[in-house]
């Protein structure tokens, strides 16, 4: 892996993830790492998602694998928001 596909992927994931915390409402206990943290896996999940459905690689720019992945940030923020909530 070269290092500017690692730099590309945390770039994606704070995109992902934030756009997923602002998604959610209320307020998140969970810092900026998390939040890559969780972006890079929706942004993973989700072009497998939008691969299988065959929505991935169209003209243009790909706003359903978008919206399958900011969903699944939002999902992935919320329930760590809630699992660090419990502590």
């Amino acid at each position: 892996m070269e290092i500017s596909s690692i730099i590309g992927a945390i770039v994606i994931g704070l995109v992902i993830g934030v756009l997923g915390r602002l998604v959610v409402p209320g307020r998140q206990r969970i810092g900026l790492l998390w939040t890559i943290l969780v972006g890079i896996v929706a942004a993973l999940i989700g072009s497998g998602i939008a691969a299988a459905f065959g929505v991935a690689h169209t003209k243009g720019v790909d706003w359903i694998e978008w919206l399958i992945q900011i969903g699944l940030a939002a999902l992935g923020v919320a329930a760590l928001d809630r699992a660090r909530a419990r502590h």
